[in-house]
Formats: structure tokens, C-alpha cells, sequence
């Protein structure tokens, strides 16, 4: 039976569905998730991309369940991608594909999700976004007057079963627990005017 987190929950990605991430802090989100996710984690990134994620610097539990592949070329990461996502017993597909996802890749990925009950985190650069997923998270770091504070600004941009936020966040990495600084509500009277 797989956990789920609290239905009021912002963060929780909907499950057998494709999300995308995109900004400077996509990885820290995608980390983030992968802290929520319990199961098996599959991260797919190009086979050139000298960054990879460090054991050591994940959160807690995470480093013994995640397995990387770095398959050569963007016809054979989105063949990973797809067929980690069919893989039922994989909690969380995170896939970094270089280029753009075509309307054709994004549904195949979304199809492949629902066949196997799998969440995929799709990291992508600005702009670069598919009609096909599901959520789009806008991902930036944010200042803070705290030297040991750790903030996050966290925009939902895109949703296709709900409403769309912005939340500034302290997450320390270390857990998937979170501390909000900001919480995204409605608003039910007029904004204040600029004098």
C-alpha cells in the first residue's frame, strides 16, 4: 500500500501522472519529492552531464533507494524514462531530458505512468514545457536575512486539476518535511491600490 501525504498537502505530486520542475531549483524539489516518495526511485539524466547526485547529500533514506541511469542520446532517455514509468514496484521517475518534450513524448510518458501506478518528475529548462504533464513547478531559491536559513519560492504554474500558488518555503534537505514561511490563499476582498 503506498503512503500518502496529508489530501491538503501542496506539494504532493498526484500519482500515475508526468509533473514537470524548471528553474535553478528543480533538483532541490525533485530531491524533495524523492524524500516523499517511499519505494524504488529511478533518476534518468544524459550520459554527458557531469552532475550527479551526490550519496552523501541526499536526504535521509533516499541514497539506498535511488538508482541512476545515464543513457546516451534523447531517443534512448525517453525509452528509460517510459519504461521506468511502466515498472510498477518504482515509486518516483525523475528524468532530465535535454530538449523540449513533443505533444506525442509527453502523452506516451503520461500513458506509461498511469499503466504503471508510477509518479514522473520531469526537470526541464525555462520555457520548455509539454501540454501533456500534469503540474508544472516554477523552482527558485530565495534570500533570507538568516545565515542558516534554507528558502525556497515554489510556484505551481500549471495545474489540470486544481488551482495554482506560490509558496516560500524553509527546507533544510534533510527530511521531507517542511517549514512554510508563506501560505498561498484566496484572496476575498479587493487588493489594497498603490497610492
Amino acid at each position: 500500500m503506498r503512503m500518502r501525504p496529508d489530501p491538503a498537502d501542496p506539494f504532493d505530486l498526484s500519482p500515475r501522472r508526468v509533473h514537470e520542475a524548471e528553474g535553478r531549483g528543480r533538483r532541490a524539489f525533485a530531491l524533495f519529492q524523492a524524500a516523499r516518495h517511499p519505494g524504488p526511485l529511478v533518476w534518468i539524466l544524459p550520459a554527458h552531464v557531469p552532475e550527479l547526485p551526490m550519496l552523501r547529500g541526499l536526504p535521509r533514506g533516499v541514497g539506498e533507494r535511488l538508482h541512476l541511469f545515464r543513457p546516451v542520446g534523447e531517443t534512448d532517455l525517453l525509452w528509460c524514462v517510459e519504461e521506468a514509468l511502466r515498472a510498477a514496484p518504482i515509486s518516483l521517475v525523475i528524468a532530465e531530458p535535454e530538449k523540449p518534450l513533443s505533444l506525442t513524448a509527453g502523452r506516451r510518458l503520461q500513458l506509461a505512468a498511469e499503466a504503471g501506478h508510477t509518479t514522473g518528475l520531469v526537470l526541464i529548462r525555462q520555457d520548455a514545457g509539454s501540454n501533456a504533464t500534469e503540474t508544472r513547478w516554477k523552482c527558485e531559491p530565495a534570500a533570507s536575512a538568516a545565515a542558516d536559513s534554507t528558502l525556497h519560492q515554489w510556484d505551481l504554474n500549471k495545474n489540470k486539476q486544481g488551482t495554482c500558488g506560490r509558496w516560500i518555503l524553509n527546507w533544510n534537505g534533510a527530511a521531507a518535511a517542511v517549514d512554510m514561511v508563506s501560505e498561498a490563499r484566496q484572496r476575498h476582498e479587493p487588493a489594497d491600490t498603490a497610492r
